[in-house]
């Protein structure tokens, strides 16, 4: 009788683990977690996102520092993801600062060919899994110019992203436009505090100082992460385990 039980028991918690939905991020530096977090000022917006979520929902951040579609794609790291998906699942996809890398061929991506196929895979591969795809738009780099604009630094691609998420039907964070309200509302000069600027010995990880306009602290990272919930709660994407 004990071991009948027991079957019952593991068989019980095995359906349990099959059936628990998993979210999947892909993408690049400003999604991805970062090594030594506790020293680390250096965030991205997928290693807070797990605070915003109850733990009925597993995440797993497959985001890599310099990844492109291409490169995504090339090592292997889609084909790990692709190969754990499952019916319910959502994948976040977010790409485009290293695909417009053209001094790097083995990152580069035409935004209009190769980078829109790639996206297209992503897209197919996650629908046919019976999985759910989600497109994100690049966040902004902190640009202004010698006029105090902030400047655009990432061309068509986003545009690319949107045209695809209207021709196939698939929900769009348009986080390109979040970020830069976002930026925008800090000013020029307060918005360094969402990016990495540091002064010489001011922070103990960057003894010489640190003037980064595209990884984003800890502070940053933490406001894009709650853009990004209210945005699932208007498109009701995962309603069911935000905090």
């Amino acid at each position: 009788m004990k071991t009948h039980i027991y079957v019952l028991l593991i068989a019980f918690m095995s359906f349990n683990a099959q059936a628990q939905t998993t979210l999947y991020l892909i993408g690049d530096s400003t999604v991805s977690d970062k090594k030594d977090p506790e020293i680390n000022p250096e965030t991205g917006w997928g290693q807070v996102l797990p605070e915003f979520f109850n733990k009925k929902l597993h995440i797993k951040n497959h985001a890599v520092n310099g990844r492109s579609t291409k490169s995504f794609i090339d090592q292997g790291r889609w084909s790990k993801v692709l190969n754990q998906l499952k019916k319910g699942d959502v994948v976040f996809i977010q790409f485009g600062h290293n695909d417009q890398k053209f001094n790097s061929p083995k990152r580069f991506t035409n935004p209009t060919t190769t980078y829109r196929k790639n996206l297209e895979l992503f897209v197919r591969e996650t629908r046919s899994k019976g999985a759910i795809p989600v497109l994100f738009t690049s966040l902004v780099r902190r640009n202004f110019n010698k006029k105090h604009s902030l400047v655009d630094t990432h061309g068509i691609y986003p545009i690319v992203v949107r045209i695809l998420s209207m021709e196939l039907n698939v929900p769009l964070i348009d986080l390109q436009t979040l970020s830069e309200d976002l930026v925008l509302s800090y000013g020029e000069e307060a918005s360094k505090e969402l990016y990495l600027h540091y002064k010489r010995k001011e922070h103990p990880y960057y003894p010489k100082g640190k003037k980064d306009n595209t990884h984003l602290s800890r502070l940053g990272a933490t406001k894009i992460a709650s853009l990004i919930v209210k945005e699932l709660q208007k498109k009701e994407i995962l309603n069911q385990y935000i905090n």
